[in-house]
């Protein structure tokens, strides 16, 4: 996906959000590089694989992008440098949510990484049965379940499209309350 794409996917979820997010799965950073608008932006690349956050942060240097590098896994309790007590402004979790058997533990504590109406911006395939490369799935008519447990407000879905996978890929919006 090219960054323009992933920003039009991403834009009405996270636009007037504020400056400071967490990618969280971040891979080699195509949802990185579209997070990372405006002057004030701070986003926080987090993965747990070196090779890819050594590749997005050589391109975040050569591109100037206000990008901090964190390898740690994403599904163990982890702190962000530098992130003041106000929290984030939002968590994006772009098709890494799926791999999570306890999608709402995992959501619970995202949302105590976040100030007050901070977002939870979900990418995921709308699909029902697991497979080796989505093996926990997370339906949209699951999210208002996972939302209300991890205290987020319920689910907006801003944008969906045909995924070359099979099915629909979708973009959903919570916020903490």
């Amino acid at each position: 996906m090219k960054d323009a794409e992933a920003l039009e996917l991403i834009g009405d979820a996270v636009r007037g959000a504020g400056p400071t997010w967490a990618d969280l799965g971040a891979g080699k950073g195509v949802f990185t590089r579209a997070l990372a608008f405006g002057p004030a932006a701070r986003i926080y690349a987090v993965d747990r694989d070196a090779r890819a956050l050594a590749s997005l942060a050589r391109r975040a240097r050569r591109e100037g992008l206000p990008v901090i590098i964190v390898q740690v896994d994403f599904t163990q309790a982890f702190d962000l440098p530098g992130l003041d007590a106000a929290g984030l402004d939002g968590v994006l979790l772009a098709n890494a949510l799926h791999y999570v058997r306890d999608a709402a533990a995992i959501l619970t504590r995202v949302a105590a990484m976040l100030r007050p109406g901070g977002r939870v911006v979900l990418i995921e395939y709308d699909r029902r049965r697991p497979n080796p490369w989505v093996p926990f799935p997370i339906p949209k008519a699951r999210l208002s379940e996972l939302a209300a447990t991890a205290g987020l407000t319920p689910p907006a879905v801003t944008a969906t499209r045909p995924s070359a996978f099979g099915g629909d890929l979708y973009v959903a919006r919570m916020a903490r309350g």
